[in-house]
């Protein structure tokens, strides 16, 4: 009998199907069990609850114990879109929260977005409204049964004591995009250090999260906490941190600097520790608490005036004659001049058709005299004579970059590594710098042409932080510690390099013919006005040429053989050195060393507060 071929062929073809649709669904629940999460994800998200337990941020405090930064209990309300599946009454929830209907639709769009919210999981707590008073949580606390899927997490907010130092301490704002992507610790309604010691001390202050595991029953409901808490993680406290600043001195310096741009900071010699930091205009930090923070920033950034910007250490200025200092430090070490070195001063430099002019004093004049005086020509010449010299330097270009050298040595043109976030280099010229701008131009440069650096003008610019840093080591006659503002963080330590000594190039015998002069300038020259009998201030003042007014300008340390302060002032526009900047900072020393203000001195000081440069509304 013979087969039936078309049948056979059917059998093996209908066999084959079979075995294919079974190796699918083999595959298909290989894939489920093995490689995917989702279902495991939903079993666990009907059997427990992961609640996070944020801990509480660490408390600052300012050198002398004075509170400054501390917590506030606030509640976050969290969603779990798994859960919620539109069982909600929303006009009821949106009642009890006091929002409007659009607001929570717009808002439950948003937390689904992964482009804004990358972290999104329907199996997990979403952020949905955040920082809650105790009013508001206790009105919702109330009717929470009545709304599946969502629940109230405790955690605290930041609240700032005074309304000084805002640059200083900075804000915490909720994390953004960047900040999940760049960090896998933070999850979307975290928080995160914004500015300030809040955003560099960040990892040290935000402590660690804990955890808890809840069972829950087929209803959902909360029936204790899983393996009696096993599983638990408790938070983590994050430490506390002492700032260097003495909170007196920096509501004093922001009162003398009420109505005026500019900066003071002030530095602890023998530490490098910030004693206070000015930034004019400034805000107060109080506005930056809490769920109106975002609406004060956006005004914030709106201001003409530029009110976030720290100018001490992102503001980059001309130091003007300041700078002095650090070239008779360079000239005597290098050899080019000694003490008694002197030089004419015919109302300036004046030399093969260039010349750079000068207040009228006496002329020739040596080193102290100069400093004291603040002569222009004295140290124009002894730049130029440097950049000429072929006995100590083979070419111009290496007087150039010796000179830089010396500069760098003494913490210019680079950043300082202070501990605040956004400090800028300021500019420091070499050589090469010079060959390639007057080679645009087809031109070479000579000492000549360069010579207004030596007076803290041309491509010079310094900040403010810079040019008190400059005191400090002048101070401590040759070395300074990088400037920080926290002193301690409490069961913690510093970073190594704020206990570290940087020695620059100049001598110790450069460094007393220097203070010398800058004491010289306080008993009789342009900072006489500071002079006073119970202790020895030094002290340089500055008038930083502008395109509009002249910026007023000092630098100096007070007492002269046990400095205890440091300090730079810089007023915009205001002018020649002795009108605002050499009394604030005067005003300033007293403070900090007696602990308080005469009578005389708070008239005075009530009277500088008072009076305001006008500055229009342009840009800054």
């Amino acid at each position: 009998m013979k087969k039936d071929l078309g049948l056979e062929e059917r059998k093996y073809v209908i066999g084959g199907v079979a075995v294919v649709i079974v190796v699918t669904y083999i595959i298909r629940l290989l894939m489920l069990q093995l490689l995917s999460d989702d279902y495991k994800k939903n079993a666990d998200s009907n059997a427990f609850l992961k609640k996070v337990e944020f801990p509480s941020r660490g408390v600052v405090t300012d050198r002398n114990g004075k509170l400054l930064v501390y917590n506030q209990p606030a509640y976050d309300i969290m969603v779990v879109m798994n859960e919620e599946s539109g069982r909600l009454d929303t006009m009821e929830f949106c009642n009890t929260l006091n929002i409007t209907k659009e607001y929570f639709i717009q808002r439950m769009k948003d937390i689904k977005d992964r482009s804004k919210n990358p972290g999104y999981s329907r199996y997990t707590q979403q952020l949905f409204m955040s920082q809650l008073s105790d009013k508001e949580f206790s009105v919702f606390q109330e009717k929470a049964f009545r709304f599946p899927g969502f629940y109230v997490q405790k955690r605290s907010i930041r609240r700032y004591q005074y309304p000084y130092a805002a640059h200083i301490l900075g804000d915490v704002a909720e994390v953004s995009p960047q900040d999940i992507e760049d960090n896998d610790y933070y999850q979307p309604g975290d928080y995160i250090g914004k500015q300030g010691i809040e955003r560099s001390y960040e990892e040290v202050l935000r402590g660690e999260k804990g955890v808890q595991m809840l069972l829950r029953d087929a209803h959902g409901r909360i029936k204790g906490k899983y393996m009696d808490g096993a599983y638990d993680h408790q938070p983590v406290p994050g430490k506390d941190l002492t700032l260097s600043i003495d909170l007196d001195l920096q509501a004093l310096g922001e009162r003398l600097m009420e109505g005026k741009l500019g900066s003071i900071v002030a530095i602890e010699p023998a530490t490098g520790e910030i004693l206070c930091m000015v930034s004019s205009p400034t805000y107060d930090p109080r506005t930056m608490e809490g769920r109106q923070r975002g609406k004060t920033h956006r005004e914030l950034q709106k201001d003409p005036m530029k009110p976030l910007l720290n100018r001490a250490i992102m503001g980059t200025y001309p130091p003007g004659s300041t700078f002095k200092t650090s070239q008779a430090l360079t000239f005597l070490t290098e050899g080019i001049i000694n003490e008694q070195t002197l030089y004419p001063c015919h109302r300036g430099f004046i030399h093969k058709g260039m010349k750079v002019g000068c207040h009228g004093h006496g002329s020739p004049l040596a080193l102290n005299y100069a400093i004291s005086t603040s002569c222009n020509g004295y140290f124009c010449w002894g730049l130029y004579h440097m950049l000429c010299n072929r006995t100590n330097y083979k070419t111009q270009n290496e007087a150039m970059n010796t000179w830089r050298d010396y500069m760098k040595s003494m913490g210019f043109g680079y950043k300082l590594e202070t501990d605040l976030p956004g400090e800028k280099r300021g500019m420091i010229p070499n050589a090469e710098y010079y060959e390639k701008a007057f080679s645009k131009n087809g031109s070479s440069w000579s000492g000549l042409s360069v010579v207004s650096i030596a007076i803290g003008q041309g491509e010079v610019t310094l900040t403010p932080l810079q040019i008190a840093n400059l005191g400090a080591t002048i101070a401590n006659r040759g070395y300074y510690i990088v400037p920080h503002v926290v002193k301690e963080v409490k069961g913690g330590k510093l970073d190594a390099k704020y206990k570290q000594k940087h020695y620059t190039k100049a001598n110790r015998a450069a460094y007393e013919a220097v203070a010398k002069g800058m004491r010289s300038s306080v008993l009789g020259g342009t900072c006489h006005r500071m002079n006073r009998s119970d202790y020895a201030i030094c002290g340089k003042t500055g008038t930083a040429q502008n395109r509009g007014q002249d910026h007023s300008v000092f630098m100096g340390f007070a007492p002269m053989d046990n400095p205890k302060i440091a300090i730079a002032v810089y007023v915009e526009n205001g002018g020649f050195g002795a009108t605002y900047a050499v009394p604030i900072g005067g005003l300033m020393m007293e403070q900090y060393i007696n602990g308080k203000l005469s009578a005389g001195s708070e008239g005075q000081a009530k009277s500088f507060q008072s009076r305001h440069i006008s500055y229009g509304t342009a840009s800054r």
